[in-house]
């Protein structure tokens, strides 16, 4: 129980932080795009309490910390009406990427963070903030590659019905309504597991290498 406490107070900022400026992303390019349901709506914002799932963001995580595997989890989507959009299938893309780019900079500061606190080996928050930003550096990653994967309605699904020819795109679109379904049994079953640690351990070095860590 007291590693669990321990890996909760390390992991809360980063996983808040994750979710927040991923999902307001999405909005803040939606609404550059001319699409102004999610600003409307008072989704463009980085107060974590308007982007929190209780199950998605707080139940899953924890469940997935306490059996072990790949960090799972979700926070409530920005809403985007697509056809609000100038260009809707073009600009799909952007609005698409944005999140999964917004947690790029995010565990790239957090390396940068975890690279500070190791310089400083003998300051007293030196431990704890290389914790932090180990666990930002990995909740980031996942989130990115997670969000990534050419599943609607992930982002990478997104990315795919954008850049797709409009017949596969919308033959792709059509698994949207079970796209979360297939997304969970590949979390309680290793397939998830498969595709996404050799992915997460190549994100990893290619950080390793960018940063110097």
């Amino acid at each position: 129980m007291e590693q669990l406490v321990q890996t909760i107070s390390l992991a809360i900022i980063p996983v808040l932080f994750a979710i927040t400026l991923h999902e307001a992303a999405h909005g803040y390019v939606a609404r550059h795009f001319g699409d102004m349901t999610a600003y409307q709506q008072g989704r463009i914002s980085l107060n974590p309490m308007r982007h929190i799932d209780p199950v998605g963001t707080v139940l899953v995580p924890l469940v997935t910390l306490l059996v072990g595997g790949i960090l799972f989890g979700w926070a409530k989507p920005v809403p985007v009406n697509f056809s609000a959009l100038r260009r809707p299938k073009q600009d799909m893309l952007w609005v698409a990427i944005a999140g999964p780019a917004s947690n790029l900079v995010m565990a790239l500061g957090w390396g940068l963070l975890y690279k500070l606190a190791w310089l400083m080996p003998d300051s007293y928050f030196a431990e704890p903030l290389m914790g932090m930003a180990e666990w930002g550096i990995k909740i980031n990653v996942i989130l990115m590659l997670l969000n990534l994967l050419p599943l609607p309605p992930l982002d990478g699904g997104r990315v795919a019905v954008s850049l797709l020819p409009h017949r596969q795109a919308w033959q792709l679109s059509k698994i949207e309504p079970y796209g979360m379904f297939i997304l969970i049994f590949m979390a309680v079953t290793p397939v998830l597991g498969w595709i996404l640690l050799p992915l997460v351990r190549l994100t990893y070095q290619l950080l390793s290498v960018l940063l110097g860590i």
